[in-house]
């Protein structure tokens, strides 16, 4: 019976027969037919008909039925080039031990292009032979060569036998055991193994993700073990840290993933640490995110270079690890206190400020000495770390620039000790006592012209003004009290206070008094004398 459909589909491939239909019985008869002689003979016959269509057919039903006697022709066409070229050498390949010597004798005759098809052809061919033939090319030394045969073979693995996955698998093992090969032959070797996913091949896959390799041949070889291996052993996992920090991201990402599902141990921190220095920064994300419960002086100096890091969400992270650790806290305290501008103490002085009351007495002493040289200087660098200090405790921050202003003073350097009670006059609940030392130290340090212009832009005019208003008997009180104060001091107070009035003009009187009682007879005690009478306050 397939006898006479054999004869009626050859009669459909008469010259006189549409093209349509003659290939439609060239189609059928690759599929059912026999490898009769008249059959093979005319399939054969037809490699050279006029129409492509035609040839092209009759070129696959000859490599589909095995015909032999069509290699010469399949080699002829092979040589011209042209898709009839790669149809050829598809079917050549298919033709056995014969077909595939016949095409490697042909590859070193042909151009590069056409040697590519033959690659291929040898890679897809399905036959031992034309496997064999097919890894023995992977050594040519046209990467084109050996790309196409590397994708013609990786194609034909999922329809690969068990037994044939392993002779294939063996053979490349071997190959790679061998002499050095040549970069492409050996990463067509690798991708082909990768695809093959025989676990025997991890050894080859473990040496291969090392630096002295390609990044491309790695990255094939950490991603084929991302698929087997859940528990590296010590140095597997020193493998997978230095594939991690490598600059390249396709070698990074795979050693990643498979770091990822690792856990930290004590004697693999000092890898987890290394990968906080990565070139990528999804590599130290990672890093990050596995030491979180880490709270040590090693692991904060670590982060606190990324303090400065391009990737701004990064740094957030990195700011929000700090914060939650005590080391982070007095790491992130020591740089804010060595900060090269005043927008880097800010930044380090917020991400202190959460938890600031937890920082120890000595590093708040350390602090406000800080604050002390930065106040001196003019340095607003001062105000990030006196934010601290408030948000730590207020009344004890007062109390210290209290003291200070109150030493400087006492040694009559009224300069510096103005520093400590102009920031203290900041605070709209300063004490009574607070303000008048602000104001006689001001007092201290001002020219005394008694023109009216001056007066009314000296500031330690305007502070004690507020004292006569709100603070009358107390005022009186500590001006008698107070030493440090020249009768000339008193005078430009009292002569100030005698042009206005209200509590001001109240307070002239006595002020101007105390100065005739403390230098009678000199010229400030005759000139209160003068101003007392004129004033009409005597």
């Amino acid at each position: 019976m397939a006898d006479d459909l054999s004869k009626k589909l050859l009669r459909l491939l008469d010259d006189g027969q549409p093209a349509d239909v003659r290939v439609a019985a060239l189609t059928v008869l690759a599929e059912v037919g026999t490898k009769d002689g008249d059959t093979s003979k005319r399939i054969v016959s037809l490699v050279r008909d006029p129409q492509q269509p035609i040839r092209l057919k009759a070129i696959h039903a000859i490599g589909k039925l095995r015909i032999d006697s069509g290699l010469a022709e399949l080699l002829g066409w092979v040589q011209e080039g042209g898709p009839e070229a790669e149809q050829s050498a598809q079917a050549a390949a298919k033709l056995g031990a014969k077909g595939t010597k016949s095409l490697q004798d042909l590859m070193p005759k042909v151009a590069p292009g056409l040697r590519r098809y033959i690659a291929a052809a040898l890679g897809s061919g399905g036959t031992a032979s034309a496997d064999s033939a097919a890894l023995h090319v992977l050594l040519d030394s046209d990467p084109g060569v050996v790309d196409a045969t590397v994708r013609s073979l990786i194609a034909q693995i999922p329809s690969f036998t068990p037994a044939k996955k392993q002779s294939v698998t063996e053979q490349l093992l071997e190959l790679l055991k061998g002499c050095d090969l040549p970069a492409p032959s050996a990463l067509a070797a690798v991708r082909i193994l990768a695809a093959l996913g025989d676990p025997k091949a991890e050894p080859i896959f473990w040496d291969r993700v090392q630096s002295k390799y390609p990044p491309d041949m790695r990255a094939i070889a950490l991603q084929t073990l991302g698929k087997w291996i859940k528990s590296p052993s010590k140095e597997q996992a020193k493998r997978l840290f230095a594939c991690a920090a490598e600059r390249d991201f396709k070698v990074a990402a795979p050693a990643l993933m498979m770091l990822q599902n690792m856990p930290v141990q004590s004697k693999s921190l000092e890898d987890w640490y290394g990968l906080l220095t990565a070139p990528d920064v999804a590599v130290r994300r990672l890093a990050l995110g596995k030491l979180k419960e880490q709270d040590n002086a090693e692991f904060a100096a670590m982060l606190l270079p990324d303090l400065k890091h391009p990737d701004r969400a990064y740094r957030d992270d990195v700011l929000q690890q700090l914060s939650n650790m005590d080391a982070g806290r007095k790491a992130i305290i020591d740089a804010l206190l060595e900060a090269e501008t005043t927008d880097a103490a800010w930044m380090l002085a917020r991400a202190a400020a959460p938890r600031i009351q937890e920082l120890p007495a000595a590093m708040r002493q350390k602090m406000f000495v800080a604050v002390c040289g930065y106040l001196e200087k003019d340095d607003r660098r001062s105000d990030a770390l006196l934010f601290l200090l408030r948000e730590t405790d207020a009344a004890d921050l007062r109390e210290r620039l209290e003291e200070k202003a109150a030493g400087y003073r006492q040694k009559k350097k009224y300069e510096q000790a103005m520093v400590y009670l102009r920031l203290l006059g900041r605070d709209p609940a300063i004490g009574f006592a607070d303000r008048f030392d602000l104001a006689a130290v001001g007092l201290k340090l001002s020219a005394k012209d008694l023109s009216h212009e001056s007066r009314h832009a000296d500031s330690c005019l305007g502070h004690f003004s507020h004292l006569a208003r709100h603070f009358e008997p107390e005022l009186m009180k500590q001006l008698e009290k107070t030493k440090w104060l020249e009768p000339e001091d008193l005078y430009y107070l009292g002569f100030h206070f005698s042009e206005k009035d209200g509590a001001e003009r109240k307070v002239a009187a006595p002020i101007l008094q105390l100065v005739v009682k403390r230098s009678p007879k000199t010229k400030t005690g005759q000139a209160a004398k003068t101003k007392l009478k004129n004033s009409g306050l005597a």
